[in-house]
């Protein structure tokens, strides 16, 4: 087995980098940390999560066999917020529900259309 520090970071390929960077910061409260012409690198939530963004016109959007990624609540109430914040930096609402009772879930799209799941365990 390879001992890592876990999952380090996602790089999607994006339109418009300051419209995703702005989505992500508003949604997820990131931090920009890199970038040059054609990429920018954001830190968080989680306290090792790196996000890369790509411009990529041609790939943006599109999963290449991964359906969505997700980031988990702390606090289950927080699931009505968290749709709202998605609602109002330009995300769309795909689908929610509960895994089971005091298990909600929501699915949304960001702004380039990846899938992303915000739930509670």
């Amino acid at each position: 087995m390879i001992k890592t520090h876990g999952l380090t970071h996602i790089n999607l390929a994006v339109r418009d980098l300051e419209r995703s960077l702005r989505f992500y910061m508003q949604v997820f409260g990131v931090k920009e940390y890199y970038r040059d012409s054609e990429s920018v690198q954001v830190l968080g939530p989680g306290p090792n999560d790196v996000i890369a963004f790509e411009k990529n016109d041609r790939k943006a959007g599109k999963s290449g066999g991964i359906t969505h990624f997700g980031f988990r609540l702390v606090n289950p109430a927080d699931i009505d917020s968290a749709v709202a914040d998605v609602e109002s930096a330009g995300g769309t609402l795909v689908r929610r529900g509960e895994f089971a009772p005091g298990f909600p879930f929501a699915y949304f799209n960001d702004p380039d259309g990846y899938e992303i799941e915000v739930w509670f365990e």
